[in-house]
């Protein structure tokens, strides 16, 4: 291919019908090349805004700055794996499990985060504000374009199950979506119980056995162990604001 046709290509991939009506008069021009760039830079960052913007991760610290000494338990080199996204290629799941503030929220929107820079379609949500949504669709012809809606993206994450209890028909329809998603699309999970906990979550539900079974079937499962970095920060910033009114007491005597 020319350098010629390679820029005839470009301008088609941008559907720039009016250039390429009149291409063999304006294909030479020192002009055309620096159009298409310009043209291909901002599309790119449009897309990304409207992406970030629909996937919702919210506010983060960026995963350079998380402390890996913090936790009493972190695979580190798993995380970097799922952080490389090759899991998306197979439609494979990730959960991460632990408790109340080690980090799980944070790697799971670093992760997000990492997708939609790499062009992925993401979505991220809580699971109350997820099965919330569905639960209060009352037609049928709704609710089925709402599954559609959580179905589609290439990763969807679902953070924070197991901090309310749900009733069957959250667990029915948690079922319905991840059974939709299973094999098809990768589904990210952080939720503080264990599996054998989630009859808690999902009391009297029928479904939780293959609901967990499709979540886990190839999928890579985290444990992250150890006290609340929110508590450690908060503690920080107490100790820190203490020495302050110390010096500015001392200073004033």
């Amino acid at each position: 291919m020319t350098p010629i046709e390679h820029l005839q290509q470009r301008a088609k991939g941008l559907h720039l019908y009016g250039l390429l009506a009149h291409w063999h008069e304006l294909a030479e021009n020192a002009w055309v090349e620096p159009l298409l760039t310009w043209e291909e830079t901002e599309r790119a960052r449009r897309s990304l805004e409207r992406r970030l913007g629909s996937a919702h991760i919210g506010r983060f610290k960026p995963v350079a700055d998380f402390d890996w000494n913090w936790p009493a338990h972190c695979d580190r080199t798993a995380i970097s794996e799922l952080l490389t996204l090759e899991f998306l290629n197979t439609a494979a799941n990730a959960i991460l499990v632990g408790g109340s503030g080690p980090g799980k929220s944070t790697i799971a929107q670093n992760i997000a985060h990492q997708a939609v820079l790499h062009g992925h379609t993401v979505l991220f949500i809580t699971a109350g504000q997820l099965l919330g949504d569905l639960a209060a669709l009352d037609s049928d012809s709704a609710l089925r374009r709402r599954l559609r809606y959580y179905a589609a993206p290439a990763l969807l994450v679902i953070d924070e199950v197991g901090y309310l209890s749900y009733s069957n028909r959250h667990a029915d329809l948690l079922f319905e979506l991840i059974n939709r998603r299973h094999e098809q699309k990768s589904t990210l999970v952080t939720t503080n119980k264990s599996f054998a906990e989630w009859s808690e979550v999902f009391p009297n539900a029928a479904c939780v056995v293959a609901l967990i079974d499709r979540l886990v079937h190839n999928a890579e499962i985290i444990h992250i162990k150890g006290d609340s970095y929110r508590l450690k920060e908060a503690r920080e910033r107490a100790e820190q604001r203490a020495k302050k009114r110390k010096a500015t007491g001392r200073s004033s005597i």
